[in-house]
C-alpha cells in the first residue's frame, strides 16, 4: 500500500472522529507550542548573555604585572615584574602567534572642564586596541596611527563618562584640560552592552593615546598587555608565546602564571556557551515532557482506536494482509494525527512569539533602542528544527505501541470479537 493512500485511510478514519481527534489535538498543540517557546526563550537568554559578555572584546587575553612564585635564573621568588615599552614590540616580532596587540595603564585622571574638575576612570592604549575590545565610535572618529606617532592629545569618551564631564552638551569637537594641557575630544562611544570589564566598563571610561600619557605624568610602560590570537583554538599557544618572550626578558620562569596573571576570555566564552547549552536543554527538557503528556493522549485514543477496529483488523489479515501493513497503518495514522497538530502548535508558536513583548535583559539598566539588550522569543529554524524533530520521536513513540498491538492480532480471534 502506497504511503500517499496509507495516510488519506488515516485522515479518513480521524475525520470519523472528529471531536475525539480534534481533543486529542490540542494536548499536542499545547505540547508543542510550549516547546517552541521554550527552546526560543533559552536561545534568546544564551545569545543575550553571551553578547553581553564579548562586550569585552572577541578572544581578548589580557596579562598583568605580577610577582614571581618559582626561582628563575638564580633569583629567589617574590620579584616584582614591572613591564617596559620595548616588551610590547617583542611580542609583534617573536609572538606570531598573537593578531594583534596593545599595552594599556588604567587609571583615574582629573579632567576640567569650564570651572569644574571631575576625576574620570581613563584607559591609555594602542591603535588595535579598539578592534580587539570593539571600540564603536558613535559620532566623530576613532584613534589614527599618526596620533600615536605624533603625541597627539585627543580623547574619546564612552557615553556615561561624557555625561559626567560635559553634561547633555555634545562633547566631540569640545576640549579639556588635563594637568594644565589642552586635549581634544575626537569620538564619543556607542553605548555597549557589556557585563564584564576590567577597571569599568567601556561607557563609564575615556579613552587616549597611549604613547601621548607621559605628556601627563611621564608613565612609558604598560601596566597591561591586552592581545588577541590569531585564532580562538591557538589561545593557550599564543598565551604561552606572550609569556616565553616575557619571561625572556624579565627572567622569570614562563611555567610561573603568577608573574604575570592573566585573564583569557576565551575559557569564559567556553563557559558561557556551555551555560547556554545547558539552559536550553533544561528548557527543552521541560517541553518535551509537556508534549510527552500529549503523546500519551495519542497513544490511548489509538489504543482505543485499535480496540474499535478489532473486527477490520481480523478481516485484512484474512484477506492476506501482513502484520507489518496493519502495524503501518496504524502507525502512519498516529503520526498523521501528531503532525496535523504539530503544524498547528508551530503557527500558535510563531503567532505567541510575535505577539509576547520583549523581556528586558540589559536594556533597561543601559537605556538601549530596537530591542537592543532584551529577551525576544526567537522561532528560529533550528528551534524549530529542533521542535520537529521531537515532535516526530513523540508521534513514533506515541503510535508504536497501538500498532504492534493491532499487528500481533489473531485473525480468527479479532473476528470474533464483540
Amino acid at each position: 500500500m502506497r504511503i500517499k493512500e496509507l495516510i488519506l485511510q488515516s485522515w479518513d478514519a480521524l475525520a470519523r472522529n472528529r471531536l475525539r481527534s480534534i481533543l486529542t489535538m490540542m494536548g499536542i498543540v499545547w505540547g508543542l507550542t510550549t516547546v517552541v517557546l521554550l527552546l526560543g526563550y533559552g536561545q534568546s537568554v544564551s545569545e543575550g548573555v553571551l553578547a553581553a559578555f564579548l562586550g569585552i572584546g572577541n578572544n581578548v587575553i589580557m596579562v598583568w604585572e605580577g610577582q614571581t612564585s618559582m626561582q628563575a635564573g638564580g633569583q629567589r621568588a617574590g620579584k616584582r615584574i614591572h613591564f617596559k615599552y620595548d616588551d610590547l614590540q617583542a611580542i609583534r616580532d617573536e609572538a606570531p602567534l598573537v593578531r594583534l596587540l596593545s599595552g594599556e595603564w588604567d587609571d583615574g585622571l582629573a579632567y576640567k572642564y569650564g570651572d569644574k574638575i571631575i576625576s574620570v576612570s581613563s584607559k591609555a592604549v594602542q591603535y588595535p586596541y579598539g578592534e580587539m575590545r570593539k571600540l564603536n565610535i558613535a559620532e566623530g572618529r576613532y584613534f589614527e596611527e599618526s596620533d600615536f606617532t605624533e603625541h597627539r592629545h585627543v580623547l574619546i569618551f564612552g557615553p556615561n563618562a561624557a555625561k559626567k564631564v560635559f553634561g547633555n552638551r555634545d562633547p566631540v569637537g569640545d576640549h579639556v584640560t588635563i594637568n594644565g594641557a589642552t586635549w581634544d575630544v575626537i569620538g564619543l562611544l556607542k553605548v555597549k552592552i557589556q557585563d564584564s570589564s576590567n577597571n569599568g566598563p567601556d561607557n563609564e571610561n575615556v579613552f587616549l593615546p597611549f604613547e601621548s600619557l607621559s605628556d601627563i605624568n611621564d608613565q612609558r610602560d604598560p601596566e597591561m598587555i591586552a592581545f588577541q590570537p590569531v585564532s580562538a583554538l591557538q589561545h593557550k599557544a599564543a598565551l604561552g608565546q606572550v609569556r616565553e618572550v616575557l619571561a625572556r626578558r624579565h627572567n622569570f620562569n614562563p611555567k610561573d602564571d603568577k608573574s604575570s596573571p592573566e585573564w583569557d576570555t576565551v575559557d569564559d566564552t567556553k563557559q558561557i556557551e556551555e551555560f547556554g547549552i545547558a539552559l536550553r536543554l533544561i528548557l527543552g527538557f521541560i517541553g518535551v515532557l509537556t508534549l510527552g503528556v500529549g503523546g500519551v493522549g495519542v497513544m490511548n485514543i489509538m489504543l482505543v482506536s485499535v480496540t474499535e477496529r478489532t473486527k477490520e483488523v481480523g478481516l485484512r489479515k484474512a484477506l492476506g494482509a501482513r502484520n507489518r501493513d496493519i502495524a503501518l497503518q496504524f502507525l502512519v495514522e498516529a503520526l498523521v494525527l501528531t503532525f496535523a497538530a504539530g503544524l498547528v502548535g508551530m503557527l500558535v508558536s510563531v503567532l505567541l512569539a510575535h505577539a509576547i513583548p520583549p523581556m528586558p535583559l540589559y536594556s533597561e539598566l543601559y537605556k538601549t533602542a530596537n530591542h537592543e539588550g532584551d529577551i525576544v522569543l526567537k522561532t528560529s529554524s533550528s528551534v524549530m528544527l529542533t521542535a520537529f524533530v521531537i515532535l516526530a520521536f513523540v508521534g513514533v513513540t506515541a503510535g508504536m505501541w497501538p500498532a504492534l498491538k493491532a499487528s500481533r492480532m489473531e485473525p480468527v480471534e479479532a473476528l470474533r470479537y464483540e
